[in-house]
């Protein structure tokens, strides 16, 4: 006897862990072989990995913050070419000091996994993915790596000396930044991040604790007041990307493991929260948004106490738009933040070069590419919720119950063209009709595997829809109205069904909720051909998005062999 969908995904996750172990898990070609399970897959996988993650550490990494371990020997002290005079920060991986190298009579950073005897392979994988991910990068906004060495078998980077305070203890001390400051430093930022993709290499985990402030001078950012002639006006620390320890070439394989959830949950892109390999530079670009959002707002657009909870939220919510936070900001620099965090990759900017041009333009007073952006609010309006994949499960239900509401609504008609006039009679058709349909809809779905609570929820709704259309010709009786005089609000109801849809699966179905609504406003002025137009809807509302997740789901199991 085959097991059951729940044993099935149980086993699968239990295989991936085991792969996870060996040194790398492939989620997507597991899925692929499975394809009726994909999506529940990959969305356990990830939560599974958070879980292991929270388990592990319950802080990210802030690589510029001191701190202090009894075990480690005291410091100053001699470390090859370098004398290690204090440490700077460490994080989950790895341990930053300042140190002087003597050689050369130079401050520097000296970066190494901590407590390296402990290390695993993927610490070392990642340290050494980090030298050489960042050494192929040279950029005045990001953080030189002078060179990589071992010294008594402990691997080292040897990095620029920031001094100063990262972007996360500046927003912790000083509160939500003025709006052109922020928006001015993110356009610095994302020309460092284009010069990387440009190079081949995604971070991955962008976020303000790995942007580093120099202490120093740089020109004012465009539409400001230009200094005195030979002079440079002070106008905010330059900014420095650091920490390419998740980084992953776009030439190469990935730096970490396939399928691995890697970065940090409140400026993750969705692809990533879902272990997704076909990562690109719009992720970034995502979490270039959710910097630009915090320092907008004091606070990233996603954050809980649980690291779980935090990614669910990535995944389901939109983020509270920035001026309801802080009204100081402009409407077209909320326009630009909210574009970069639009959960459909393909609906952010394409390159973050693309958003650095806006952001300058926005300083400057020119036109942004978001200006008058009625496009990107539809397209943004009519997108598919990560829901939307339980869909597949309905395809083919979907296309019988176009016929039986098509029959039902026709049955109708004719007995209005006839002049039937009793309650009772269109009481019985609607009322055993929905019900029993309804009981053989829902026999013939738990067939198909567990049924996940989105469904649950859409269930729910639609039975809600079902009792609200009998009830009208109850309160016909009630009221002592004429048979049918009630049914112009039968599409109504409809209409609020498939906008509860609309924002749980599909923004689709927002268009369907207008057809409804049109079609009360005909019922109630062409009564004579009005239930026949509403069945025609209603079944056009149904067989087509029934048929295409239908296909979807026939394309997914031929492409699982």
């Amino acid at each position: 006897m085959p097991p059951d969908r729940d044993e099935q995904l149980a086993l699968l996750l239990a295989d991936l862990s085991a792969q996870a172990r060996g040194g790398g898990a492939d989620v997507d070609a597991v899925a692929a072989r499975h394809p009726d399970l994909a999506s529940e897959l990959k969305e356990l996988w990830a939560v599974a990995q958070f879980a292991d993650l929270a388990a592990a550490s319950k802080s990210s990494t802030l690589p510029y913050r001191p701190t202090s371990d009894d075990t480690t020997p005291p410091l100053p002290r001699a470390f090859g070419d370098f004398v290690l005079e204090s440490e700077l920060g460490r994080g989950g991986m790895g341990v930053v000091y300042k140190a002087r190298q003597q050689s050369l009579g130079r401050t520097v950073a000296i970066k190494m996994v901590r407590e390296a005897h402990l290390a695993s392979d993927a610490d070392r994988g990642r340290f050494r993915g980090e030298a050489e991910a960042a050494a192929r990068l040279h950029h005045p906004n990001i953080v030189t790596v002078h060179e990589v060495g071992t010294t008594d078998g402990q691997a080292y980077l040897c990095l620029e000396y920031v001094p100063g305070q990262t972007l996360a203890q500046k927003v912790n001390a000083d509160g939500p930044l003025p709006p052109r400051e922020a928006a001015g430093l993110v356009a610095v930022i994302a020309r460092a991040v284009h010069h990387a993709h440009e190079h081949g290499v995604l971070h991955r985990d962008l976020k303000p604790s790995n942007i580093l402030l120099a202490n120093g001078w740089r020109e004012p950012a465009g539409g400001e007041l230009e200094p005195p002639a030979g002079s440079r006006q002070p106008f905010a620390p330059e900014p420095k990307v650091s920490d390419f320890g998740l980084a992953k070439r776009t030439d190469a394989e990935s730096l970490t493991r396939t399928g691995d959830v890697v970065g940090t949950p409140s400026y993750m892109a969705p692809e990533q929260a879902t272990s997704r390999k076909d990562i690109g530079p719009t992720a970034d670009v995502y979490s270039l948004g959710a910097i630009l959002y915090e320092l907008l707002t004091g606070r990233p657009p996603f954050r809980s106490s649980d690291p779980l909870q935090t990614l669910l939220m990535v995944l389901e919510q939109e983020p509270i738009p920035p001026r309801d936070l802080n009204p100081a900001v402009d409407r077209d620099l909320e326009l630009i933040c909210l574009k970069c965090l639009q959960k459909p990759s393909e609906l952010r900017y394409p390159a973050a070069a693309a958003l650095a041009a806006d952001l300058e333009a926005y300083l400057v007073g020119d036109p942004l590419s978001v200006a008058g952006s009625l496009g990107s609010f539809v397209s943004r309006l009519l997108r598919e919720t990560h829901h939307a994949a339980v869909l597949e499960n309905w395809g083919l239900l979907w296309m019988w119950h176009s016929v039986v509401i098509l029959v039902l609504c026709v049955v109708t008609q004719f007995m209005a063209w006839a002049k039937v006039e009793s309650h009772a009679v269109y009481l019985a058709a609607w009322g055993l009709g929905l019900v029993t349909w309804g009981s053989i809809f829902w026999r013939l779905r738990r067939r198909g595997g567990p049924v996940l609570f989105v469904e649950r929820q859409v269930a729910h709704a639609w039975a809600g829809g079902a009792a609200a259309s009998i009830g009208l010709f109850i309160i016909e009786v009630v009221q002592g109205l004429s048979s049918l005089t009630l049914s112009p609000v039968l599409p109504v109801i409809a209409g609020v069904v498939f906008a509860f849809k609309a924002g749980t699966l599909s923004g689709q179905f927002y268009l369907w909720a207008l057809g409804y609504f049109a079609t009360a406003v005909y019922m109630a002025a062409v009564p004579a051909t009005g239930h026949l137009v509403f069945g025609l809807v209603s079944a056009a509302s149904f067989f087509v998005p029934g048929l295409k997740y239908y296909r979807q789901r026939q394309r997914g199991r031929a492409a699982g062999g």
